[in-house]
């Protein structure tokens, strides 16, 4: 009988199963692959308060990082990406790659640096799960290692405080969602009718800027212009965690700028150097994982319904 796995993650609100962008990956590529994980929300006590997050317990195995979790999973014969070709496996880790590079920054701005935003929904939102005296401590700490994050891999010279970097990063950061928002087009999933880990890691990083009530960000309002993105989030929460219902995609379109150009194409440079280095990778021994049948979109079904 196979053990019993717990995933300790922070918890959720603004409609999704956990408002952490590393433990809503986790959590979303749990259910694409079927994995029967007991999600453990935590709150920030002495004990925890240097523990990592997310964090799967197995019988006698604890696994962190989303990249080790999922690759732990995946050992168990739960693999969401069974089906993907050599490409389509390199095209998954040069977006996952984008995504760290180009988006995180923002993010990490939008919810700890911002001061509006910081001061009237992260701060009070981590200070209310948290014991006194660690709620004045937590998000302050948190805020001071988004800043230093930020300026860690974006303040290169001659960009060095945080309001020269700012323009840079929320530049990065929308054509990188125009290049998602690309490439997802008109369909539910970015590889076909089943949801791999390159859904279950964008969903974590647009999800929670999609559903948090921010008092400002210019970069929501960006994303909230790129319909399909925000549909592919309503309709992963509707089928998988019963959540609101989806939208259609739109029509994609079918002209790029000059930048969505650019982005493409370092992608595509990105995918053939992967795919090289992942040819011996496939060549071993693969197991059929233990998956259930793909759950069908609400858009579909209601698409196949006899007028």
């Amino acid at each position: 009988m196979a053990a019993a796995m717990e995933l300790r993650c922070w918890g959720g609100d603004w409609g999704l199963p956990s408002v952490h962008t590393e433990s809503l990956i986790v959590l979303a590529y749990a259910k694409f692959s079927g994995a029967k994980v007991t999600a453990s929300p935590i709150d920030w006590t002495w004990k925890t308060l240097t523990a990592t997050v997310p964090e799967l317990v197995c019988g006698d195995s604890t696994v962190k990082e989303p990249s080790q979790i999922l690759n732990f999973l995946r050992k168990q014969r739960f693999n969401a990406d069974y089906e993907l070709t050599a490409r389509q496996g390199a095209d998954t880790m040069a977006y996952i790659a984008l995504l760290e590079e180009k988006l995180r920054p923002a993010l990490l701005h939008t919810f700890w640096v911002d001061a509006e935003n910081y001061a009237n929904l992260t701060r009070p939102w981590f200070a209310s799960r948290s014991p006194f005296p660690l709620n004045f401590f937590v998000p302050s700490c948190q805020a001071n290692i988004a800043l230093s994050r930020i300026l860690l891999t974006k303040g290169e010279s001659p960009l060095h405080r945080i309001t020269e970097v700012e323009g840079k990063i929320y530049s990065d950061a929308k054509e990188c969602l125009n290049l998602l928002s690309y490439r997802l087009g008109t369909t539910n999933y970015f590889f076909g009718n089943s949801p791999t880990s390159l859904d279950a890691f964008v969903f974590g990083f647009v999800a929670p800027l999609h559903k948090a009530s921010l008092p400002s960000s210019p970069l929501q309002n960006h994303l909230r212009q790129l319909d399909n993105l925000t549909c592919f989030c309503d309709n992963i929460l509707a089928v998988y965690f019963n959540s609101s219902h989806p939208c259609p995609p739109p029509p994609v379109q079918e002209t790029m700028d000059a930048n969505l150009q650019k982005l493409t194409q370092l992608v595509n440079k990105e995918s053939n150097l992967i795919e090289k280095m992942d040819d011996n990778l496939r060549s071993s021994p693969q197991h059929k994982p233990h998956r259930p049948d793909p759950k069908p979109s609400l858009a579909g079904e209601k698409s196949s319904t006899p007028a």
